[in-house]
């Protein structure tokens, strides 16, 4: 039986089709028969973090090659800054100069910044084109590979600029795992936490010491509970696809506030424990619930406090956040480890206290 065969697999439907989110070993080695047997096209654009380039790139060519496909490479700088619409123009660039036509696919190879970023150029270039995902790190096969959520950041916030658009497969090949630095595990598992928090109390039982075992069953139950979201919700438009933000909304003006200077899944790992503080108060969460939210973000190595920043400074952020409506920040909150939902009109007074407990920052007068 090949490796193909016994890869997990998770199907995610949404209006534009079905596609597969495959979870297993040496599905790199894989990727040329998978798009050819998917009849996506015959050149394939690799956009790669440039630090993984020279480890993964080489056999990605190869495979696609194998399989008939012509190969191209784009190396993209590693780090955040990288998801811009600057760097967005130069990948664009790269395609038309290659000569990609619409029986194109572009291969993201890579973490969630890569993906994010060229999920975006392939929903852009020639007005769309086909794009496969091959998440590289934790956070990426759990979360952001999956769900068609595509963009870049401007300097006034993140993931301000984007597209919905699906891709045709992931494939979370679970061997490049071997090679990342334990601090992009720990920042995936902040994603997973999330999962627990806000669908699946056994997930959460199952990693509130730490990293389990069987990653394969933990991805494939992330991916699942994403998948079901996504066919609730695509667009974002009622309110349940918002739920997978519990945590972001501060956790991304914590992000942006340090310059990037945290991993994703640490600021989004301080922005839940926010949101577990202001669940108690406004949701009805048990304060025990609480606590066994911020024992499991320690037992996983991530931070619980980000001391130093401005209270006012991220404020300003969030009040940029895309769940903002007629100017009110929408917080995504719990009643109980399980259950999650979107709550608008949580006082300021509350946000600032969640804000202090987590960075120290001084009270801000109510304005």
């Amino acid at each position: 039986m090949s490796n193909i065969q016994e890869a997990q697999e998770v199907h995610v439907s949404t209006s534009s089709g079905v596609y597969s989110v495959r979870i297993g070993h040496n599905l790199l080695g894989n990727i040329g028969q998978e798009v050819a047997s998917l009849g996506l096209g015959k050149s394939a654009a690799i956009l790669v973090d440039e630090a993984l380039a020279p480890i993964y790139a080489p056999k990605a060519i190869n495979a696609l090659q194998h399989a008939g496909l012509r190969a191209v490479l784009c190396a993209i700088p590693s780090g955040e800054g990288s998801k811009s619409l600057t760097e967005a123009g130069r990948l664009l660039s790269f395609l038309a100069q290659q000569r990609l036509e619409r029986n194109s696919i572009v291969v993201a190879l890579g973490g969630g910044m890569t993906g994010d970023l060229a999920g975006f150029v392939a929903s852009t270039y020639l007005r769309g084109i086909p794009f496969v995902q091959v998440p590289t790190t934790l956070l990426a096969m759990v979360d952001s590979s999956v769900g068609g959520k595509t963009g870049v950041n401007l300097p006034e916030g993140k993931n301000l600029v984007g597209a919905f658009c699906q891709p045709r497969l992931v494939l979370a090949d679970l061997d490049v795992l071997k090679s990342l630095p334990q601090r992009e595990l720990r920042s995936g598992m902040a994603e997973v936490i999330k999962y627990g928090i806000i669908a699946d109390p056994d997930l959460f039982a199952t990693v509130s010491d730490g990293l389990p075992n069987n990653l394969t069953h933990m991805i494939r139950r992330c991916v699942e509970i994403k998948a079901q979201v996504v066919a609730a919700d695509e667009f974002e438009t009622n309110g349940i696809r918002a739920t997978l933000n519990f945590g972001h909304t501060l956790g991304h003006a914590i992000e942006q506030a340090a310059n990037y200077e945290l991993r994703h899944g640490e600021a989004i790992a301080i922005g839940m424990r926010a949101a577990a503080h202001l669940s108690a108060r406004h949701a009805g969460m048990p304060q025990e619930h609480v606590r066994n939210i911020e024992q499991a973000i320690a037992a996983n190595g991530l931070p619980l406090r980000a001391p130093g920043l401005s209270a006012g400074q991220l404020w300003d952020i969030m009040a940029r956040d895309k769940k903002v409506r007629a100017g009110t920040i929408r917080w995504v909150l719990s009643k109980a480890i399980g259950h999650a939902e979107l709550v608008a009109g949580v006082p300021r007074e509350s946000v600032e206290q969640a804000i202090a407990l987590v960075t120290d920052a001084a009270m801000m007068e109510a304005g």
